[in-house]
């Protein structure tokens, strides 16, 4: 039985996935992968390893494909196939991971005035004060709590595309078109540094692809998984 396990990003919980479950549960049993008790990818990644099954595909989201890349290194045999989605191998400046310390995220605005409308930059722009995707990712940073944000915003992210080099698995990378935390750049090229490696391209897709796009992206994992034999 093929299990998929499922790495969120930052400040996301389970809910991330909630609308992809019933297109991913046709490719077998889903294990949330559980990136909240850490302050390092490394512990990160070694917990994730420590609950999964034998065995998996392996599909990171935003922060969870950077997790996902040194799980992967740490243990190839368990990983048949991995997929980075929004993801990126490009380490931090000292001035982002200061900006996430401080509690902003990459891409943050100021302070909103009182009356301004709530926005997302995690959101393509057409969907950026769409109240039901707002509320979802509020939900998330809500249960998760300022414990989780403070652990996950002191990750050190280091530049690890010559790393990729060494993943000799089936991979795939998925890019958003108005993804506007992650540059389009540096997600393809991911792909070009994996040796065995699918890209695509969600287009009218802002970072938030699992919320925006979820049967698409799940067309995508889909096909990558079958087309893969995995």
């Amino acid at each position: 039985m093929r299990t998929l396990v499922l790495l969120p990003g930052f400040m996301c919980d389970k809910d991330l996935w909630t609308d992809m479950v019933p297109d991913l549960e046709s490719l077998g049993s889903l294990h949330f992968g559980n990136v909240y008790q850490d302050d390092s990818l490394e512990g990160m990644a070694r917990r994730v390893l420590g609950e999964a099954p034998d065995r998996f595909v392996l599909v990171g989201f935003s922060m969870g494909g950077f997790v996902a890349r040194i799980l992967t290194l740490m243990a190839p045999e368990r990983v048949s196939g991995v997929a980075f989605v929004a993801s990126s191998a490009r380490g931090y400046s000292d001035e982002e991971r200061e900006r996430r310390l401080k509690g902003f995220r990459p891409g943050d605005r100021p302070p909103r005035e009182a009356g301004a409308v709530s926005t997302a930059m995690g959101l393509h722009p057409d969907r950026e004060t769409d109240p039901v995707l707002l509320d979802r990712l509020r939900g998330m940073q809500r249960r998760l709590g300022p414990e989780v944000r403070k652990r996950q915003a002191a990750l050190v992210r280091r530049d690890g595309y010559a790393d990729l080099e060494r993943i000799a698995c089936p991979s795939l990378v998925v890019a958003c078109r108005q993804d506007r935390l992650r540059t389009f750049a540096e997600t393809e090229r991911m792909a070009q540094c994996l040796p065995n490696s699918t890209f695509s391209i969600l287009e009218d897709c802002g970072h938030m692809a699992p919320l925006e796009k979820p049967r698409e992206l799940a067309s995508l994992l889909t096909s990558w998984v079958e087309r893969s034999g995995l």
